[in-house]
């Protein structure tokens, strides 16, 4: 199980990602150096904990863009295969000359 983030977190880290998303990577130091520049957090425990959690929803959503390009790339090349633009595997096999 996981660790339960207060509403207030995931409140503040959903509101910063809106605004600012190229602040934000999946690496948990840079975006605890955003946080610092962004909000005046009361104190560096809430401001590591809203960190944190911008960096599991960036890892969450840079594995969802990921798994879709994969998608994607799976469906170009079941429909090349359907639509037969790619060679068949006795097409691009090189001939055999025959010797008599």
């Amino acid at each position: 199980m996981g660790k339960v983030r207060s509403e207030r977190v995931k409140r503040i880290a959903r509101e910063l990602m809106d605004r600012f998303p190229d602040k934000f990577t999946a690496d948990f130091e840079a975006n605890k150096e955003s946080v610092k520049a962004l909000v005046k957090t009361s104190s560096p425990k809430l401001r590591n904990i809203i960190a944190g959690y911008v960096t599991r929803l960036m890892s969450i959503e840079q594995a969802a863009e990921g798994v879709e390009a994969e998608e994607e790339a799976e469906s170009v090349e079941v429909k090349e295969t359907e639509s037969g633009t790619s060679p068949s595997p006795d097409e691009t096999a090189p001939e055999k000359k025959e010797e008599s």
